[in-house]
Order: C-alpha cells, then structure tokens, then sequence
C-alpha cells in the first residue's frame, strides 16, 4: 500500500477519481452511489479516512480532544464544579446521535463494496477498516447505554419500523463487535502509524475486550439487571490475552522517556506508537498545550490522584520509608530590579523535592512549582502566568522547543498525538491476566516491569504488599496493576471514568465519602507567608479555595454518588 499520512482537516468525503476519461467520471457535487464510484479505489479510501476523523486525539483548532479536558473523575478537578455528566436522561444526546451517523456511513462503505469490482483483496482491507470502526462506534454507544439498536445496513428513513426497531440485549451487540474486531485483525493490513493498520486493529480489540471481560465479571443485577457471567468474562479477557500478544510479536518497543508519547512535533517515528493523530504547522492544529500553558486556569490534579503514586522504593504512601511530606516549599528567587534599581524577588512553592521521591511519570506529568490564584508560575520564558484549580499544574503535554506563539495560542499548537500505543496493550495484557487467574512472573516482566522501569520504579511481583488505600475489594495484585494503569494513562481519553465503570466502582467519585478526589496541593508554606507579610497584598490568600493547608477544587459543593440513579443508563430495563 502506498505510503500515506492523513490529516484530519483534508479527510475528504468527495470523490477523486482516476479515470482518464471524462465522460465516465461521476458527479463532483453530490455522493454517487453506484458500482461505478465504488469500484474507483480512491473512492473508497476517501470514504473510510472520513472515519479518522472519529478519533479526535489532541482535537481540532480550539476544540477539544480526548487529552485532559475529561474532568469527571477521581484524577482531575476542573475550575467550576463537575457533578455527573447527564442527572436526568436527556432527550437527545450527541452521545446517541454522532455514533449512529457513522454507523450509517459505515453501512453505505459496506453496500458498496458489494457492487464493487475491485479485487477480493482490496475489498476485504477496507470490509475489514470499515467494520474496525463499526465496532468502535457500537462500543462508545454500549458502554453509555447498554441495550442499542443494531444495523448492519443502510435504513431507509421511511421505514420507521426498523428506523425505530428494539434495542438489543448488549450482550449480543458485543459479540457481533467482537465479530467485527475479529474479520479487522484477520484483514487489515500495513503498519503506517498514521493509516489504518493491523496492529491497530488488535490494539482496539484489546481494548474492547478488556472492558467486555471485566463489565461483565463486576456487573450485578441490582447495578445492571445482570448477574456476573464467568463464561463471558473467561471468554472476552482470553481475546484480549491473544490480540494483545498478536500486538507484542509486532515491531513496537517503549520509547525512552513517558512524556515524548505526549508532547512530540512527530510521533511517526516513535516505537511506541500503535496509531496516532498526525499534526502539521498551519495545515492541521490543536489547543491541548494552549489550554495547559496559557493564562487560562487549568483544571489540575487532585490530591488523590498525587498520592497515587508510588514512591521511588516502589511504596505507597502509607508504608514507604522516603520522606512523606506533601507541602511545597517557599521558593524566592531574583526578579530583576525596579525602576528606582532596587532588587526585586519572587516568591514561588516548589514541590520538587516531593517529585524527587515519587515515581518518574509524576515529574513528567506535572510542573515543578504549585501555581494558583495570586500565585501564578510562567513556565517558559517569555510565557503566560498560569494558575491551576488545585495548584498542580499539567506540564506532560508541552513542548518548550515550539515558539511561546505557537504553544500559548488557540489553534496553533502542532504536536502529534498518541491514539493507540504499546504501553496500554502492556497494561490490558497485564491487567486481564490477572484477572484470569493465571498471571505468572515473566508476564509481569514483559509488560508493566517494563512502564515500572521506565518510571524508575523496582519491578512488581506477583505478591505486592497490601496497600491501606486499596478500597475497592481486589487483590493486592490488582490493586497494584490498576495503580500503574491509572498512573500511567492520567488525564488522558477518559480512560479513568470508562475504568471504574466496567469495575463497577464509580462510587469513587463520590466527593463526601471521598473528599480528596477534590482537593489539590498543601499549600501551607504560601499560607505562612501570606500570614507573615500581610503587607504583600499581591500574594494573598484566597480563603475560599482553601480547606485547612490544601486547596478545595470543590466550589462549596458536594458530588453524590446515588446507585440507583446512576445506574439507570446501565439497566436492561430502562
């Protein structure tokens, strides 16, 4: 296959046809559907690269991507409150709507690759790219409402029996995804990072069936009106086992450092990568690192998440023997001179000293220094004044070689971002061995051994010490395999809120029975100094956003997690 890259702005849905002739080119201004278009491969190749466009990675212009905008969970607190996504099931959604449009365009891919004439070849690669995305479309909607409509053909608008037919058991849905996932792996081919490929196939397949398996071992019928069903978990978690091992044959390996997944001009040539959004100055921009490095507030991390991770003796908080304090501590430094030639200073909380003694990924994730209202941090030279909703501030996604225009303005950032990548199929692969039962040493060491390295970090064993923090009824080797996933995957593509929904564990959102998820930086040497120099009026402290020495994210409100509420997406019998 020709060697290609596409750009989300220029994935176009007209035709560009071949043919010499002119009389027998189709129509320029409207779709054509006739063996005749479809039998043009550039036809069909247009047609399925308009799916890219699905996978929205650091987003388009001002809009947002799948990075770090996903504030609904324990990881994040935004500037204004986030209570629940939806407290009363709305009327329409562009949650139900957006899918089935794909799944439409995907129906009339699939009609015409019937009338085609291209060879079996040809068509079987884009049966298989067209049904990849049908599957990945089928599980954004399952996974938010459960029972769906399943269409495998173009409707006729007319027909309102089947425009409007039953829903059907989400089980079933998912094993025609699974059908779907199966005939991609076994006929995509090509391995262009920026295209199409077969190990992004596999890799979406892991990703499928790892929810599926662990869904349907969590679910009870007061959640869900289903019983946990051991055959389809054994089922769905031994397919992830097998795509992910499909994956780890390939030619992929980690990158050297965790934070060039995030903040790389080009990530084409990165071993890690799977599949990925392409960028380009002036051609195709985003705003991830904009709306992380500009004067606009960031919604930071919390307190929680923090203390998630691991020491450097591979320990958590409440058993390590490195140094546990959280508090920053007062930075002055030299600010030039003012106009009369006197000395100016600056006064700053550095946390790294705290970063020094954790785990490599949160140094990579966060800056240096804690930074919130009158006590703002400019990263770069010649940059804005940012401040953060709980003071740490997200420096994972920046790239500080890029000019302060291009990085600190809307729409002008150009870093390619990551969609698919090995250190996700490390931790499904990890994660759903373990959850089968039959985890050993050398699985644990040709995969997340291999993230705890990078992070600088001993290995994990197959026998970790218990954690106090473990609050959600699991070994102490789940436990451990969650914590390096939620580490490692922080503020990236919901993956935190998708991962306690399939745990059946979305009570951690709860902000009353677990107030910390709200909660940001100790700030108590910024509260001395305000107090110490009640004169420097340009530092001082908003009460407000403080709840003792840390900073409150939570707006002097309350998120309660209320199952019967909550789960009513998720119910059969809704």
């Amino acid at each position: 296959m020709k060697k290609k890259y596409i750009y989300g702005i220029v994935a176009v849905s007209i035709s560009l046809m071949s043919c010499n002739d002119f009389l027998d080119k189709e129509p320029l201004d409207r779709f054509t559907d006739s063996p005749a278009y479809w039998s043009n491969r550039d036809n069909v190749e247009n047609q399925c690269n308009k799916l890219y466009e699905n996978y929205s990675g650091y987003g388009n212009g001002g809009g947002g991507g799948w990075y770090y905008f996903k504030s609904l969970s324990d990881d994040q607190a935004s500037g204004t409150f986030t209570d629940w996504a939806n407290v009363n099931v709305p009327a329409a959604s562009e949650n139900w709507k957006l899918p089935f449009t794909e799944i439409r365009r995907i129906g009339y891919i699939l009609h015409g690759l019937k009338i085609s004439s291209l060879d079996e070849a040809t068509k079987k690669y884009y049966e298989g790219v067209a049904r990849l995305n049908r599957a990945w479309q089928y599980y954004q909607l399952v996974r938010m409402y459960g029972d769906v409509q399943w269409i495998d053909e173009v409707i006729d608008p007319a027909k309102e029996e089947e425009l409007y037919g039953e829903r059907l058991d989400r089980d079933i849905v998912m094993d025609k995804v699974l059908e779907d996932l199966n005939f991609a792996c076994e006929n995509i081919t090509g391995t262009n990072k920026a295209f199409w490929n077969k190990g992004l196939a596999y890799a979406m397949k892991a990703d499928i069936t790892l929810f599926e398996g662990t869904f349907c071992k969590y679910r009870t019928v007061a959640e869900n009106g289903k019983a946990p069903d051991n055959a389809r978990t054994q089922k769905y978690l031994q397919e992830c086992v097998k795509a992910c091992e499909e994956i780890m044959k390939m030619n992929y390996s980690l990158s050297k450092t965790y934070k060039e997944i995030y903040n790389s001009i080009s990530l084409k040539e990165n071993p890690e990568m799977i599949f990925i959004k392409a960028y380009a100055l002036e051609v195709f921009m985003h705003s991830t690192i904009a709306y992380t490095g500009s004067s606009s507030n960031q919604s930071g991390i919390t307190k929680d998440a923090f203390e998630a991770f691991l020491f450097k003796d591979g320990k958590p908080l409440a058993t390590t023997s490195e140094n546990k304090n959280d508090a920053g501590e007062l930075m002055t430094v030299n600010a030039g001179v003012d106009a009369q030639g006197k000395p100016l200073t600056a006064h700053y909380i550095s946390i790294r000293k705290l970063l020094d003694v954790r785990d490599a990924r949160l140094e990579a994730l966060l800056d240096p220094i804690v930074y919130f209202k009158n006590w703002g941090w400019q990263r770069g030279k010649g940059g804005a004044t940012m401040t953060s909703s709980t003071g740490y501030g997200i420096g994972k996604f920046d790239n500080l070689g890029m000019s302060v225009n291009d990085r600190e303005n809307v729409g002008r950032n150009y870093t390619d971002a990551p969609l698919f990548w090995l250190s996700v199929v490390y931790l499904n692969y990890a994660e759903a061995k373990a959850e089968l039962g039959t985890i050993d040493q050398n699985d644990l060491d040709k995969t997340v051994n291999k993230l705890q390295a990078r992070a600088g970090l001993p290995p994990m064993s197959l026998t970790p010490e218990a954690d106090p923090a473990n609050n959600m009824g699991v070994s102490n080797l789940l436990w451990e395999i969650r914590r390096c996933r939620r580490c490692e995957l922080m503020i990236d593509n919901w993956v935190r809120y998708w991962d306690l929904i399939r745990w059946h564990q979305l009570d951690k959102l709860d902000s009353k029975k677990y107030p910390d998820i709200l909660k940001g930086a100790n700030i108590k040497a910024a509260i001395e100094y305000a107090n110490a120099n009640p004169s420097d009026t340009d530092k001082r402290i908003d009460i407000s956003l403080v709840d003792g020495t840390y900073i409150d994210a939570s707006a002097d409100k309350t998120r309660i997690f209320e199952r019967a509420n909550i789960c009513t997406l998720f119910r059969r019998d809704n």
